[in-house]
């Protein structure tokens, strides 16, 4: 199980959880973090070994551990947002310090598909579905005409 969420938080640099299982996992990903910042060929084989996914470790050694470059540790930040309904746990966010840009850049990215969608929504209701099915009412019209016809 920490094997997973570290390997998410690295990939997503947040998730929600319980707050117990967020503690539980800040010093694995904060070492992680700490063999990223080494980046010689045993801790990218160290890390290898523990994340889940080969795009772990290389966001990891590209991205994630470069912007440590100089902090001395305290990469992670753990956030208490609400009570759980079914049980009542606590839920906290856990998130790498310094991911507010790329969250803010996964929203905009949402947001501007959305509007795009939304657009292309709008013109197609504009301009009517010429390639829509005939409602059950015209079927039967049609062809009492063609009975007609003949």
């Amino acid at each position: 199980m920490l094997r997973n969420m570290v390997t998410s938080i690295i990939m997503e640099e947040r998730i929600e959880t319980t707050v117990i299982k967020a503690k539980a996992v800040r010093p694995s990903v904060e070492k992680m973090i700490t063999l990223g910042k080494k980046g010689d060929l045993a801790a990218r084989r160290q890390a290898k070994a523990y994340l889940m996914t080969d795009e772990a470790v290389h966001k990891l050694f590209d991205t994630v551990a470069p912007r440590f470059g100089d902090r001395k540790g305290g990469y992670t930040r753990i956030v208490r947002t609400a009570w759980r309904k079914g049980d009542g746990a606590e839920k906290a966010f856990i998130e790498l310090l310094g991911s507010e840009q790329v969250i803010d850049e996964k929203r905009q990215k949402r947001a501007e598909m959305r509007a795009k969608r939304a657009e292309e929504n709008r013109k197609a209701m504009e301009q009517g579905s010429p390639e829509a099915p005939p409602t059950p009412d015209s079927a039967v019209s049609e062809s009492e005409a063609q009975e007609k016809k003949e």
